[in-house]
């Protein structure tokens, strides 16, 4: 799913097509940093703005190419300053900063500019001070915001590792079918070789997805879209979550999603509304298979039953195991979950038709997203001063009331949790209930 010749790829346009003014197809990130002595915000702003100019994908701008498709080009009247603001709270705790965040998050990204943004939040208690990235799915998946982010650090050139590029121009319409139709001259084995492979992998996910569609649970987690957004940030202590690791077995990420199903479980329960099964999709990063050099989205998925009727927490941990196991052993690439998959098998054309078809579905294939995205184990800063959290930010599908993002990074997990705001009001008892979860599986 490379981007060619400046095209977005079929999976990028995608995310293009989905999103609409009530279902805004951003994602984000937030990173509290503490600085060893004040730092001016000025100077913080000046500084970003630097870095950000020197990110070829900061500074490209999407335009429309031929067959019904998107490329990027470079914006000829790019200023890195216009999309960096700085905003202050006075002694802000971590509920002042997911307030703002929730409002700074609700509008949808100006597609005649590249699609980021920056938000700089001062007045944190303890002298610290925030960093809210703010970028469209078409740009970039989780992990290429990473990518993305370490370049804006201190050492960000050798961190980023995306050396300088030269913007390239989409091709037209006429010279994509002179290419093709010469290539079917010449390899015409190769070509339809190609083209009932890839026929083949889209109707065997196609008939997964299918198959595993199904009435949804009424439950808060699926709701009409609002406008409104919610954010919420947990952190729990990496040291706890391996000692109760090495107690139950499995893998962190295992653990994490039980921990995750507890907390819905005891929150679905103070709603009075039980459930047996909630449905995850557990997006999966396909960058390490393919040497991740492109910045296209790489992502496929997997489907998860959350057991949150599961009244035994080690049992409900069991049952995540398995499922996951289960899972990798099938591979990303095959099966209901790997939605993206087949999203980058479609000609741009095809999105453009499927996107509403894709929206009204998916709330009949899963309940909830919950995304992990790993930092490299390394001490990082910004002009000097210590990064200490970052909270992941996973759009919401349309018709989802509830995202869950996971950052593992040095001695904490770091949850952020968006939300449709109408549908979930109560959030902060969500939040109160993660650690909750992982006590229960500790007793």
């Amino acid at each position: 799913m490379a981007m060619v010749d400046g095209r977005l790829s079929a999976l990028d346009m995608s995310f293009l097509c989905l999103e609409n003014t009530a279902s805004p197809m951003h994602l984000g990130a937030v990173a509290v940093f503490h600085p060893a002595e004040s730092v001016s915000p000025d100077e913080l702003v000046a500084l970003l703005a630097q870095r950000a100019s020197r990110v070829p994908r900061m500074r490209r701008k999407i335009g429309p190419a031929g067959l019904g498709g998107a490329a990027w080009s470079e914006d000829p009247v790019f200023n890195a300053r216009n999309h960096i603001f700085h905003h202050r709270l006075e002694a802000g705790g971590r509920d002042d900063l997911a307030a703002l965040v929730s409002d700074l998050m609700t509008a949808p990204l100006d597609r005649n500019r590249p699609l980021w943004q920056l938000h700089l939040v001062s007045g944190l208690a303890g002298g610290r001070f925030a960093l809210l990235a703010k970028m469209h799915h078409a740009l970039c998946d989780g992990q290429g915001a990473v990518g993305i982010g370490l370049g804006l650090l201190d050492g960000g050139d050798l961190l980023a590792d995306e050396p300088p590029q030269a913007p390239r121009s989409a091709p037209s319409a006429l010279s994509t079918l002179a290419r093709q139709g010469a290539e079917l001259i010449t390899r015409p084995e190769h070509v339809v070789g190609d083209v009932v492979g890839r026929a083949g992998r889209m109707f065997d996910i196609a008939s997964a997805i299918v198959g595993q569609m199904r009435a949804p649970a009424p439950t808060p987690l699926l709701a009409p879209p609002s406008g409104t957004r919610r954010a919420a940030f947990v952190s729990l202590e990496t040291r706890e979550l391996q000692r109760i690791r090495r107690k139950h077995g499995g893998t962190l990420n295992d653990l994490l999603l039980a921990v995750v199903a507890g907390a819905l479980r005891h929150w679905l329960l103070g709603h009075d509304r039980p459930v047996d099964v909630l449905r995850a999709l557990i997006p999966a990063s396909q960058r390490l298979r393919s040497g991740g050099s492109d910045d296209a989205n790489q992502l496929s998925a997997y489907l998860l039953d959350l057991p949150v009727g599961e009244a035994d927490p080690a049992r409900r941990l069991s049952l995540v195991r398995e499922a996951m196991d289960r899972n990798k052993a099938a591979g990303p690439n095959r099966g209901a979950g790997a939605i993206p998959v087949l999203a980058g098998l479609l000609p741009s054309a095809l999105n453009r038709l499927a996107a509403p078809f894709a929206a009204h579905a998916a709330p009949l294939l899963f309940d909830i997203v919950v995304t992990s995205v790993p930092l490299p184990p390394l001490p990082l800063h910004l002009n000097g001063a210590r990064l200490e959290e970052l909270y992941p930010i996973a759009p919401l599908a349309s018709g989802h009331a509830l995202a869950i993002g996971l950052s593992r990074y040095r001695d904490g997990v770091h949850i952020g949790l968006y939300a449709d705001g109408a549908a979930l009001p109560d959030m902060e008892k969500l939040t109160e209930a993660l650690p909750l979860a992982l006590a229960d599986l500790d007793a």
